[in-house]
């Protein structure tokens, strides 16, 4: 049954983080501008950005080994993990101004300092990140980095992980205490509660059924009330795709040419989460490891100290699994559905050249409880399988194209904005880092949808993000002038950090450690 016609400028479907920065944005560029956001959950932030759907890491390539890469020579390739850098400045910038300018409060609550960690075993490791260190130590964006392969030092650093290890196991840890754990689930809803304040209309339990663009240029979006059954069509001059997952469908949906011959690969994961608060008071950081032969980039290991609802706890993963649904709360059909004639020969494609992945998806999804948490010990030698629980994280997609360097079938891993020619519509895909480098992301939807309004909003940007337009590797004085004050307004100065002497079991565990390597 449908039931009239509604008409606005702007349509967001999906109420994540991605929907939630580009309305943010656009409050302040245009704020006379209507915007009517539609989600088929029952409140925000509930699927990929929610807290327990992803890491919370505040993604700025500190600790992830996955953004640098070794060359042939030996030498390591840091380009990308200095743009991820650059990124997560531009958003820290943002949620600045929001807070300084009191569209959100108390940052507290969706951002914490926290310590990155690279986590490195055996001799050729040591080495990489050996080398790894002294080439990103010389960049500014790194500069504060540390390095040991001291056992003693390490066990200082992490007492949990130096526990009852090998004192001859090579073993070696870059470090940046400046780093951040994000509940983006949080930021998610501060940031909707601000937009509502604002007259965002928002609509909750609406599922997109069609999107069809008019002659005019604006789309016609069918939207059904899964509560009532109901059908209402709403019409926008820009529509944006931010469903997570369901943005797939949504832009084959939507018929765009950008959109022709894109799949999607869903990949799930699931956490072990420590039970035992004295286990997870021992250990203060996010340390990341290296991937496994055959795993995608967002599965590298990774222990990380979280902060959900202003409570501590422990998390170690991802480990990879396999499901057809394309978000948490998808269909089994997702996968099927996807396929169509423009994308079928890449799908194919994809899946004759990552024979590796899906032998790695195929290991992790027979893995055992035991055994998860055997590869665990390689973080914490002595875990206890009982004090550790399962918990099923969220879903991703990967982007299937043809790219010019991968031919057909190329499995992207990354996050992929896609924009219609004309500007009207666009849609975000992909995965990591994604969230944390939200408002970068939607920097560049503004300036490729809305080429128009570039000259007139260039102060407006400057204003929200005062290194707009700079390259902060480049320029040094301007990037200690934001990191000052990022840490000032968003409080990451006044939160107490981590000490040993706050922390008397992982001193005890230290001391205890020094000992046995004396």
């Amino acid at each position: 049954m449908s039931n009239g016609e509604t008409n606005t400028d702007v349509i967001l479907i999906g109420a994540g983080i991605m929907s939630a920065t580009l309305g943010a944005m656009l409050k302040e560029l245009v704020p006379e501008w209507n915007i009517t956001v539609f989600e088929k959950l029952s409140r925000a932030g509930e699927e990929s950005s929610n807290e327990w759907n992803n890491a919370g890491t505040g993604h700025a390539a500190l600790c992830e080994l996955n953004y640098t890469t070794e060359n042939k020579d030996g030498s390591v390739n840091i380009s990308k993990a200095i743009n991820i850098n650059e990124q997560f400045q531009v958003s820290k910038q943002f949620w600045s101004f929001l807070v300084e300018n009191g569209r959100i409060e108390r940052p507290e609550d969706f951002i914490r300092p926290l310590p990155h960690m690279s986590f490195v075993q055996g001799k050729d490791n040591v080495s990489f990140l050996k080398r790894r260190y002294e080439t990103m130590k010389q960049n500014p964006l790194f500069q504060d980095m540390v390095y040991s392969e001291d056992h003693k030092t390490l066990a200082d650093w992490v007492p949990l992980m130096m526990k009852d290890r090998d004192a001859k196991e090579p073993v070696a840890i870059s470090k940046i205490d400046a780093g951040t754990d994000v509940n983006f689930g949080a930021l998610t809803n501060m940031l909707f509660d601000h937009l509502e304040q604002q007259g965002v209309q928002m609509e909750y339990r609406r599922s997109v059924e069609g999107l069809k663009q008019r002659s005019d240029g604006r789309w016609d979006v069918k939207v059904r009330n899964l509560v009532s059954g109901e059908t209402r069509r709403h019409t926008a001059k820009f529509v944006f795709l931010g469903a997570g997952g369901g943005s797939l469908h949504l832009l084959q949906k939507s018929g765009i040419p950008e959109g022709k011959g894109i799949g999607g690969f869903p990949v799930s994961g699931l956490f072990l989460v420590c039970n035992n608060p004295d286990v997870a008071e021992k250990h203060f950081g996010k340390v990341y490891g290296k991937a496994s032969v055959g795993a995608p980039p967002m599965s590298v290991p990774h222990l990380d100290t979280r902060f959900i609802d202003n409570q501590k706890s422990l998390l170690f993963g991802p480990f990879a699994g396999f499901s057809p649904k394309f978000l948490k709360t998808g269909s089994m059909m997702d996968l099927i559905t996807s396929v169509k004639p423009g994308n079928v020969f890449n799908m194919l494609s994809a899946g004759m050249k990552e024979m590796a992945l899906t032998k790695y998806l195929v290991e992790q999804l027979m893995l055992s409880k035991e055994q998860q948490v055997e590869e665990l010990r390689a973080f914490i030698p002595d875990a206890k399988v009982d004090e550790w629980d399962t918990v099923v994280a969220g879903q991703r997609v990967q982007v299937i194209k043809e790219t010019e360097a991968g031919g057909k079938g190329t499995l992207q891993f990354g996050t992929e904005l896609i924009t219609a020619k004309d500007g009207s519509i666009a849609a975000l895909l992909g995965a990591s880092p994604g969230a944390s480098t939200a408002v970068h992301v939607m920097i560049n939807l503004l300036n490729k949808c809305f080429p128009d309004r570039a000259d007139e909003w260039q102060a407006k940007f400057k204003e929200m993000i005062p290194s707009y337009g700079v390259k902060l590797a480049e320029n040094p004085d301007m990037l200690h002038s934001v990191k000052e004050a990022t840490a000032v307004s968003l409080k990451l100065d006044h939160q107490a950090p981590f000490t040993m002497d706050e922390q008397p079991e992982a001193r005890a565990i230290a001391d205890n450690q020094k000992s046995d390597n004396d």
